[in-house]
């Protein structure tokens, strides 16, 4: 698809710093530098909407993904489906997120986001 980017840096149409590369997928660095210290997205080679819509598609990313997560003490595998949870661009793709102790990045199910929210409401 001519208009998505993640179709376009699989085509080698738009830069992007690959990590690792295999027949049917590649990780990614975010543009943005991620959320953390070496944050990748894994994405299919070929044009999927999300998680939900080719479940074939799904399980070789989401293998590649734990391939990935194998190498790392602890992290979160995050993907959206849909833009009420956040999904931005519509191309499947899985977030790895390293995590450190005290890395302060609270998760909205996580005591940490209880407490950031709390501290905020209590300033306001």
């Amino acid at each position: 698809m001519s208009d998505c980017v993640f179709c376009r840096i699989v085509a080698g149409q738009v830069p992007a710093t690959i990590v690792r590369e295999w027949d049917d997928a590649i990780a990614i660095r975010p543009r943005s530098g991620g959320c953390t210290d070496g944050h990748v997205f894994v994405l299919p080679r070929v044009h999927v909407e999300d998680a939900g819509t080719d479940i074939e598609v799904t399980k070789a990313v989401m293998g590649r993904a734990a391939e990935l997560m194998a190498e790392l003490p602890a992290a979160n595998l995050i993907t959206s489906k849909g833009t009420e949870a956040t999904q931005s661009v519509f191309h499947l793709h899985v977030h790895i997120v390293p995590r450190l102790d005290g890395d302060d990045l609270p998760l909205p199910w996580t005591p940490q986001h209880e407490a950031r929210t709390a501290a905020k409401e209590a300033g306001a």
